[in-house]
């Protein structure tokens, strides 16, 4: 029986892969609309928090839309086109406001939907490791003013004026690998807690960023640097509830993904049918099933949990290096 939801996988070398029934068929998105040989590296999709059937990705040649759930796509004109677009972010409240942070480390935004563009007020300076990315952009689910951004080797900035000034946060650690930022959440209560994961483990701030502590996980292997972690989502109605995807490096050969049910304090490595080839990428959420995840390791294989971690399916289908995964309801 076919499954009514929709993955989209975003590939390198090979653009976008849709499937309509759950990963039980798969469609790769030729061209048109991707210019020849319509094999772009895709490094980001976001779903529309207003409409689950409009998807955004961000590709390294420019940005593109979907209405149909990634069945059909365009291309928005934007100043990105011949940068690397490595998170998209659409306002949860007004779907014309769009940001997006690439390689070269810039922040973008349009707030018609892509019509004019604007290049935001963040300047992350050089650092040892090469140019940084522009990772993640996250808006405060207790106020939409107030976005955060994250950078490798650049550490997380903070608006709280919409977008149109910011702040760098202090580092989350004292050695500049914690500046190297893969993923911000926000888990709200009493108190609120900033997630921040970087290639070292989870930070966590219950002062809006201003102090951090860390968690590391385990290695993998004895002589491994550290556990690194990228992946970071909550669950869609209970924010105590993370899930983090992590491996022996990037890509690596081997990952896990790990669950904590009480915000963090503890965790656990929840059961996969098979040991995962590589680091674990990216973890999809969506509010419309909070125990439906999807998950993906760097090296191409992609997992679904229907009862929000308990248990794994690894889908049959296989890709190459895979670096975003969405899911929304048909």
């Amino acid at each position: 029986m076919a499954k009514d939801y929709t993955i989209c996988v975003g590939a390198i070398g090979s653009g976008i892969w849709q499937s309509p029934d759950g990963g039980e068929s798969w469609n790769r998105i030729y061209s048109p609309p991707f210019p020849s040989p319509g094999e772009p590296d895709i490094r980001s999709l976001a779903v529309d928090p207003s409409n689950p059937h409009r998807i955004l990705a961000g590709s390294d040649i420019g940005l593109w839309e979907s209405h149909d759930n990634g069945a059909n796509w365009e291309r928005l004109d934007s100043p990105m086109d011949d940068m690397e677009i490595w998170s998209v972010a659409v306002h949860p409240d007004d779907p014309k406001v769009i940001y997006a942070g690439t390689q070269p480390p810039n922040l973008f935004r349009t707030r018609d939907g892509g019509k004019s563009w604007e290049r935001l007020p963040i300047n992350v300076e050089p650092s040892v490791a090469g140019p940084g990315k522009g990772t993640v952009v996250l808006f405060d689910p207790r106020n939409p003013d107030t976005i955060y951004a994250g950078f490798e080797w650049g550490g997380v900035y903070r608006s709280i004026d919409g977008g149109n000034s910011w702040a760098l946060l202090p580092d989350c650690g004292p050695d500049p690998i914690h500046t190297d930022i893969h993923n911000i959440a926000i888990s709200v209560g009493n108190p609120t807690q900033i997630l921040v994961t970087t290639p070292v483990g989870i930070h966590t701030s219950t002062d809006e960023g201003e102090t951090w502590q860390i968690h590391e996980f385990p290695l993998f292997h004895p002589d491994d640097m550290f556990s690194y972690c990228r992946a970071l989502t909550l669950k869609a109605d209970d924010p105590s509830v993370i899930f983090l995807g992590n491996g022996d490096a990037i890509p690596g050969d081997t990952g896990a993904i790990r669950r904590s049910t009480d915000r963090g304090r503890t965790w656990d490595r929840l059961p996969l049918p098979v040991e995962p080839n590589s680091h674990i990428y990216g973890i999809a959420s969506h509010e419309s099933d909070p125990k439906r995840l999807v998950a993906i390791a760097c090296s191409g294989e992609v997992y679904v949990s229907e009862d929000a971690g308990e248990s794994w399916e690894k889908l049959k289908k296989e890709f190459g290096e895979i670096r975003a995964v969405a899911w929304m309801p048909n």
